[in-house]
């Protein structure tokens, strides 16, 4: 159903849509009109960069519109396809969900070629641009609802060699953090149907919230352009921490549902700890205090394991059952390649 002008395998650079079919009161034959830059160059690999998987993400979608427009044939090996904001009437509506299908795009995978603008997007992305990919990118953030330490992430998949080609383009983003993590909300993830296809792919959570710092969107976009230069699709010198002056990476993973702090009660979420910092099991977190019962001590939140807070809810107002806080275990690289 979805349709592009754009030529794949045509060298050069092509900027278009996607045109995803979509009708309402007001448009009977309208379409949502997903912008897609292609840039093809000599030979290498295919890379599809994400950005706006979530809508109200926007550091990987201001990461890939500048490479979209500075990045030139010349300067690339192979081929980079770029999609700067996938789930296009979220990122304009500042939300997490479609508004107009109220899917989830990261969990509408491998999606549906006649259901609804969210479910097709994720079908075309399944049966059409994963099958041309090598690497797929998809930076994510923790958008209105979260806010993490800025870092790259991965899935912790069973094939060793898809695992450790997957390991070294996460360390390649250079930031301080790296977090390997598990599904704890739902199935029909985009990288997991990309990773069951075999590609190498590369995920973030960068930072969070409706003001992101500049040092965010830096390492956003200095990582977005080292990892193409260490898959082989952009020319350039890779760099590394050490080469940058910097200390080594901080290895972590939550690959269990204790590490995922869930609000006991609604309220008012104070935090008490500053991002990044080193925690102790039954550790003092935060609390949450009753809006409607301010004689009421308020309910302490401890750490159910020893590690790093590396995410914290970003609203105050909390309901019961949010994932208030995210607390990561230290992890060697030998422990990523055995486990």
């Amino acid at each position: 159903m979805i349709i592009t002008p754009l030529d794949f395998e045509k060298p050069g650079k092509q900027q278009g849509f996607l045109q995803v079919p979509y009708s309402h009161n007001l448009g009977g034959w309208a379409n949502v009109m997903v912008p897609i830059t292609v840039i093809a160059h000599g030979q290498g690999p295919t890379v599809l960069v994400l950005g706006g998987n979530h809508g109200d993400e926007y550091q990987g979608q201001i990461a890939a519109m500048k490479l979209a427009r500075e990045l030139r044939p010349e300067g690339v090996r192979g081929r980079i396809i770029l999609i700067p904001s996938l789930n296009f009437p979220a990122a304009r509506a500042a939300t997490r969900l479609s508004p107009l299908d109220g899917l989830n795009m990261n969990r509408a995978f491998p999606g549906q070629p006649d259901g609804p603008v969210t479910s097709q997007i994720a079908h075309y992305l399944t049966t059409v641009l994963f099958p041309l990919s090598d690497v797929v990118i998809d930076i994510h953030s923790g958008g209105r609802s979260m806010e993490f330490v800025p870092c790259s992430t991965m899935h912790l998949v069973s094939d060793r060699q898809q695992r450790a080609r997957m390991f070294e383009a996460m360390l390649a983003w250079n930031a301080e953090f790296a977090f390997l993590y598990a599904d704890i909300a739902g199935t029909g993830l985009l990288p997991v149907e990309a990773e069951n296809q075999g590609k190498l792919v590369v995920t973030t959570e960068m930072g969070g919230g409706e003001c992101i710092p500049a040092q965010v969107h830096r390492v956003t976009q200095s990582g977005l352009r080292n990892v193409l230069i260490h898959v082989g699709v952009l020319k350039g010198r890779e760099l590394t921490r050490a080469s940058l002056g910097l200390p080594p990476v901080i290895l972590t993973q939550g690959l269990h549902r204790e590490d995922y702090l869930l609000a006991p009660e609604s309220g008012i979420f104070e935090v008490a700890l500053d991002l990044g910092a080193k925690v102790k099991r039954g550790q003092l977190i935060g609390f949450i205090h009753h809006l409607e019962r301010p004689d009421r001590p308020p309910e302490s939140i401890l750490a159910s394991t020893t590690g790093y807070f590396i995410c914290m809810r970003a609203p105050c107002l909390t309901q019961q059952g949010d994932c208030i806080a995210v607390i990561a275990q230290r992890v060697s690289a030998r422990e990523v390649m055995q486990a």
